[in-house]
């Protein structure tokens, strides 16, 4: 059964592990990645990649991607939401503090800031808009 807009909203502003989709070429099947995400409903979606990244050479060239997220429990439901990117900008630490408070246990967040500041490399953060979804919840089956 599809979800309502206002429950694939919530649902996609739940801290999911997503699957990025993004367009790789005419010789290649999509390139389909886990990725950390945020969103807040009825706003924009956005990630934080390297700016090196294949990933972002991908999107920068598609200029659109999707993300899909999915649980099991308490029943089986996924959204996945795709659209244009509507902007993009350096990533600052502030941002990355952010992104990783959503998805690691609070004593946890300084080390990967550190971590991730030292070793990842110049980030962005990439801003889509979300413009097709598809939602289901298939209930306990």
């Amino acid at each position: 059964m599809a979800l309502t807009r206002e429950e694939r909203e919530q649902f996609l502003a739940e801290p999911h592990i997503a699957a990025l989709a993004v367009d790789a070429g005419s010789d290649r099947a999509p390139l389909t990645v886990p990725i950390w995400y945020q969103y807040a409903p009825g706003g924009d979606v956005w990630i934080m990649t390297g700016l090196d990244s294949r990933k972002y050479q991908l999107i920068k060239a598609a200029g659109r991607f999707t993300l899909m997220v999915d649980r099991l429990e308490p029943t089986i439901r996924y959204v996945s939401v795709e659209g244009p990117v509507v902007e993009t900008v350096t990533a600052t630490e502030e941002d990355l503090r952010e992104i990783s408070a959503r998805y690691l246990p609070a004593d946890r967040v300084d080390g990967y800031v550190a971590f991730a500041s030292a070793e990842h490399g110049d980030q962005v953060i990439v801003r889509m808009r979300p413009e097709r979804w598809v939602s289901s919840d298939l209930g306990t089956v």
